[in-house]
């Protein structure tokens, strides 16, 4: 779908969408407790579903009601499963040391660029303590084996997902096991949201449990900082919009929106992307409407959805802005943005970053792939439209 976004502010308020980071997580807890969990989440994206597929075809039943989920845990392991990953690398992520903890013979099927994106090192942890990874195809990770307990060791600068997926993985094993990160922990917030939600199956929240966890009746998924810092950055930038649902003491990462676009609106600033990365492609869109900004640590942004340093770059210089980068750093001037053509090269990040740039050209927008927003938000032009924007689409 490609569109053409006119120029305007927006107003209203919305309510921010339930957290995928999160949804995910509890998702999996729940799949392997002791007991059916009610999980309030009322709005679902692509990754989201991914990972229910994924968890239904490891023996769980989860039923999609109308404010959520309705998660039955998995009364029997199957012996052998496909999982459908869709484009989620959470899900793939998150659920390949599951799969092998559990000692199923499991085919990973991943779609778009998921299958460029690294799987290594968490690969040869997983096959230094006893699985048999392959790829029948460029688009399969074929699982077989099963994990040991033991002591096991991952660095921790490449995904934060990888430690997640291990910390879910070692309380399936039969014996106690240990996780060592070494290096610098990117992203550490998504870890500290990966404990929380271990804890919320634990008995004794100091010391979370094995699987199954304690099963918690009823739980509800927080508001999604990451997407709200979309419309968050279009009230920073002059619309009359705001937010609901969001938790203040939430350990969401991308919280830091909340402090970083005011940054922003005060001077140039130099901005630490290592824990933030999903966050770089709006603030960048911001920055450079405002005062422009100095993104640091990015390295790992070229392993997303597209590469996003390229990706940013594109679309900023399209709309008649300034950038450029090297290997580890982005810079964004201070410039007026025109409009203009921005390919969202299948990262919802960047077309919603797009739509909220033309909230502050001077002409229109023209989108390509408008729909890539179906992987975290797919009511974000409907929401963008009832705060005021205006889109038409576009016939190339």
């Amino acid at each position: 779908m490609d569109i053409q976004i006119f120029p305007g502010k927006l107003s209203g308020t919305i309510p921010a969408i339930p957290s995928k980071s999160q949804a995910h997580r509890l998702l999996i807890c729940a799949a392997f407790a002791d007991a059916p969990v009610t999980l309030n989440c009322p709005d679902t994206n692509a990754d989201i579903e991914a990972t229910v597929r994924c968890l239904q075809a490891l023996g769980a039943d989860i039923q999609r009601t109308a404010q959520g989920y309705q998660v039955t845990p998995a009364a029997e392991i199957p012996p052998c499963a496909t999982l459908p990953c869709g484009e989620s690398g959470s899900t793939v992520r998150f659920l390949l040391p599951v799969a092998g903890a559990l000692g199923v013979r499991a085919t990973f099927l991943l779609e778009g660029r998921l299958p460029d994106r690294p799987l290594s090192p968490l690969w040869e942890e997983m096959e230094r303590m006893g699985c048999t990874l392959s790829r029948p195809a460029k688009n399969r990770v074929l699982c077989q084996g099963r994990l040991r307990p033991g002591a096991y060791t991952i660095r921790g600068d490449v995904s934060s997902q990888f430690i997640t997926g291990l910390l879910l993985a070692l309380n399936l094993l039969p014996e106690e096991s240990t996780l060592q990160i070494t290096g610098k922990l990117e992203s550490r917030p998504y870890v500290d949201m990966t404990k929380s939600a271990m804890i919320c199956f634990s008995a004794d929240p100091e010391h979370p449990g094995r699987f199954p966890f304690r099963s918690p009746k009823e739980l509800t998924v927080e508001g999604d900082w990451s997407n709200a810092s979309f419309f968050l950055a279009a009230a920073a930038l002059g619309s009359a919009v705001s937010i609901t649902n969001l938790n203040g003491n939430s350990l969401q990462g991308d919280r830091a929106a909340s402090s970083l676009l005011p940054l922003l609106a005060a001077r140039s600033a130099s901005i630490d992307a290592g824990d933030i990365p999903d966050l770089v492609p709006i603030l960048a869109v911001a920055a450079g409407t405002m005062h422009g900004a100095v993104f640091r640590n990015i390295g790992r942004l070229r392993l997303k959805e597209s590469d996003r340093v390229e990706s940013v770059l594109r679309m900023i210089r399209n709309l008649g802005g300034a950038a450029c980068a090297d290997a580890n750093t982005l810079f964004v001037n201070a410039a007026a943005y025109c409009g203009g053509t921005v390919d969202s090269c299948g990262d919802h990040r960047i077309a919603m970053a797009a739509a909220i740039a033309a909230t502050v050209c001077t002409g229109p927008v023209i989108l390509l792939g408008a729909e890539a927003v179906n992987k975290s938000y797919p009511n974000f032009w409907q929401d963008f439209r009832r705060l005021g924007g205006n889109y038409e689409q576009y016939i190339r």
